[in-house]
């Protein structure tokens, strides 16, 4: 090999070098990012591991704390919420049913219980733990009857004319009136020792003259479940009133707001029981005797038990004892034992759609009728002796919801009075009532209704009439 040769094996392999070391250079690059892939990979399985195990004890806590808040709320009270003011309210497991006419809000409740814990429309008193609430409830009611109804104003189905009657039949009627508008005020403090509360209600239908002579509703106080002032009596049920648009309503609901002294107690979260001593008022026909007058010895004296669930509804049982006098000057002073049985209930049924049923037996219980434009009470007899007339009345009503702004119900009414001897022939003997109508809740505050009422009036010497009603009415409220 020459010397020039081998000189150029030397250049050329000095050439050649950095190549050979790029390529070994790249190799074990290649292999640390193979290492690194399948070391990531590693490390991500692992952590898919750890995340499957981990979300695996997550559903298994939140199942046990299920199971535990499951548990707790079927042996919890009621719930607590704040209202807007702050202030504290426990929820009456009572439904607020948003009927036209309203005879719910009005209804004293043991401890205060609210059918609203978040009190809308109330207003905080400065500095105090007080709310206190104004709601006006204008209303205007168009009718039109087929003939004389007895009645333009209100449906009476004691004063429907009947046969013989001069006033029977006629043209038809048509009427406008605004007497079931309202005033409210509602004043509670539940945070405050004895939840004291004080309610005024009125409206426009008093004996007056005028198109509006007022009528006084309701005017009471409660503190520490001791009710004074006047509200409904222990012997009604203000829950069970069917939704009409006829501010009257049934024939057969049990309706009486009396002066009273009244005591309810909570025993549980379901059962209650109301005592009251209650203003008495002798209701007697005296065509027999016209000079005599009723005579009132002792208070009325009532009591109720009632169950109470949420979501279920409630079922009430009262009763009424009473001493019905007179006082005449042919006949004398005599009294008879007047009693009552009271058994009602509000059911929730499908959906939204509730039930109101409500049953009523006794003797000399007229005066607790809704019906009460009579004397009916207590007559005498042939023989001259005073006696209590039976009475028995039965009542149902059906709310359908059909949409957010639709609902129709549906509710009849039906009183009998076994009458005594000497009552004459055009005393009151039997009623039905019963109406059918659709709701229109136009705006939260607004409600239109149409519905159609039909009355019949019976008299001891069966002589009876009958009516059929139209009825429209409007009812706006301040706060829903």
């Amino acid at each position: 090999m020459t010397r020039g040769f081998k000189r150029a094996i030397v250049v050329l392999a000095l050439l050649c070098a950095p190549g050979f070391r790029n390529v070994a250079q790249a190799e074990s690059r290649d292999e640390e990012i193979k290492q690194l892939k399948e070391s990531l990979e590693q490390m991500q399985k692992t952590i898919n591991e750890q995340n499957k195990q981990m979300q695996k004890t997550i559903d298994e806590q939140n199942k046990k704390i299920q199971e535990l808040e499951k548990a707790q709320a079927a042996t919890a009270p009621p719930a607590v919420p704040e209202t807007a003011a702050g202030i504290s309210a426990v929820t009456s497991p009572i439904t607020e049913r948003g009927t036209l006419k309203d005879e719910q809000q009005a209804a004293p409740r043991p401890d205060d219980l609210t059918l609203d814990p978040q009190y809308r429309g109330f207003t905080q008193i400065p500095h105090t733990k007080v709310l206190i609430k104004f709601n006006a409830k204008p209303r205007t009611d168009m009718t039109y009857d087929n003939q004389n109804a007895g009645d333009d104003n209100r449906f009476i189905t004691a004063k429907i004319p009947v046969e013989g009657d001069p006033t029977q039949g006629g043209k038809p009627v048509f009427n406008i009136n605004a007497k079931g508008s309202q005033l409210r005020i509602d004043v509670r403090a539940p945070e405050i020792a004895g939840a004291p509360r004080f309610y005024y209600e009125n409206d426009f239908y008093g004996s007056g003259g005028g198109e509006f002579p007022y009528r006084l509703r309701h005017l009471y106080g409660q503190i520490y479940n001791v009710i004074v002032g006047q509200t409904y009596s222990t012997f009604e049920d203000p829950d069970v009133w069917p939704d009409t648009v006829d501010y009257e309503g049934p024939n057969s609901a049990i309706f009486a707001r009396r002066p009273l002294l009244r005591y309810q107690y909570r025993a549980t979260d379901e059962w209650h029981l109301s005592f009251g001593v209650e203003q008495p008022e002798a209701e007697i026909d005296t065509t027999t005797e016209p000079n005599a007058n009723g005579r009132n010895s002792t208070p009325d004296l009532g009591a109720n038990v009632r169950w109470e669930r949420a979501e279920t509804g409630h079922v009430q049982f009262a009763s009424m004892f009473r001493d019905i006098g007179v006082r005449g000057s042919t006949l004398g002073n005599q009294d008879v034992l007047g009693w009552g049985l009271n058994l009602s209930g509000n059911l929730d049924t499908f959906g939204q759609d509730t039930m109101q049923a409500q049953l009523t037996y006794g003797d000399g219980m007229f005066r607790y009728c809704n019906d009460d434009f009579q004397n009916n009470d207590a007559a005498f007899d042939s023989q001259g002796h005073l006696e209590a007339i039976p009475y028995f009345g039965a009542m149902l009503g059906y709310t359908h919801q059909w949409n957010d702004s639709f609902r129709s119900t549906l509710s009849y009414g039906y009183v009998h009075l076994d009458n005594t001897s000497g009552q004459e022939g055009s005393a009151y003997h039997e009623t039905d009532y019963a109406s059918l109508n659709i709701m229109w809740q136009l705006r939260e505050r607004l409600s239109v209704g149409l519905e159609e009422l039909y009355g019949y009036h019976d008299t001891k010497d069966g002589a009876h009439g009958d009516v059929f009603r139209s009825t429209i009415g409007l009812v706006y409220s301040i706060f829903p």
